[in-house]
């Protein structure tokens, strides 16, 4: 599967594309779970579910990216029935109210099925197409856009070999394979290099020095880093509900090395500090 960082710049998702020719996306965060790190329990309904998703959608985000089964390390594992029972009341309403793509973070092919049924475009699997032999199958079939996190939790599935830039490109190219043998094109990826999935600090912030490599190589790119632990510890201590503003700077960090996406919890000040920055 060949990627042009010169053509690349429209990601299509069903009947919709978005472009990052110019800018770059914002993809706002909403759990509908009892038990995500930073956001759990917060939205849980269907109603609470909507106002968050109508606040994103003011706040400036691209995307709205919704997740009913946590993926932080340690979190339990829930079937796909469960997490369907989770979903489906919120995405309904959702997706009846916002006009931006909303994109579903499942890596469970039915999942992603009825989802995208309800009105999803976009699938975030965090296992990259690797674990569920369907997945592919349901993106192609639907012509929905995904994105293909890099995960390293697993060695039955991705077995490290090399430094952690090696190994995420290496990630990448082999699911880049599987989505060219099950007929997704090029422009429905986008690809995320899977911060905190197996990735210490240090590897963390070589993965986010690693961007403009990345991009020149021709994967578009994806950053989910709201948040995260390797905030705190590069930060020594500061907790989860204190890390926006650093936050922020990494997404700056991102938009300046041409990034294709940031996915953060905090829309508004993401946004307002990337146009202020354009301005600039």
């Amino acid at each position: 599967m060949a990627f042009s960082q010169e053509t690349q710049k429209i990601w299509n998702m069903r009947e919709r594309s978005v472009s990052y020719q110019d800018r770059t996306l914002v993809m706002g965060i909403l759990n509908v779970t009892p038990d995500s790190f930073s956001d759990g329990g917060i939205f849980y309904t269907p109603e609470e579910a909507l106002r968050g998703a109508l606040i994103l959608e003011e706040d400036g985000a691209d995307i709205l990216d919704i997740g009913a089964e946590s993926t932080r390390p340690g979190s339990e594992r829930i079937s796909a029935d469960e997490e369907l029972s989770r979903l489906i009341p919120a995405l309904k309403i959702i997706s009846e109210r916002i006009k931006i793509p909303i994109s579903i973070d499942t890596y469970k092919s039915k999942t992603a099925y009825e989802a995208l049924n309800f009105g999803a475009s976009i699938i975030n699997d965090v296992w990259g197409l690797q674990k569920d032999p369907q997945m592919a199958e349901v993106v192609a079939e639907k012509k929905a856009g995904v994105v293909i996190m890099a995960n390293y939790t697993d060695p039955a599935i991705f077995e490290r070999k090399s430094d952690i830039i090696s190994d995420c490109l290496r990630f990448f190219e082999k699911s880049a394979k599987i989505a060219e043998n099950a007929g997704i094109s090029s422009s429905q990826i986008i690809f995320d290099p899977g911060i905190g999935f197996g990735t210490n600090t240090a590897e963390s912030l070589e993965i986010l020095r690693s961007v403009p490599l990345m991009q020149e190589k021709g994967f578009p790119i994806l950053i989910g880093h709201s948040r995260k632990r390797f905030i705190g510890e590069t930060l020594e201590g500061v907790p989860a509900d204190q890390r926006d503003s650093a936050t922020v700077a990494v997404s700056l960090y991102c938009s300046r090395n041409k990034a294709a996406c940031v996915r953060v919890h905090n829309v508004f000040d993401t946004v307002t500090a990337m146009k202020m920055q354009a301005a600039l």
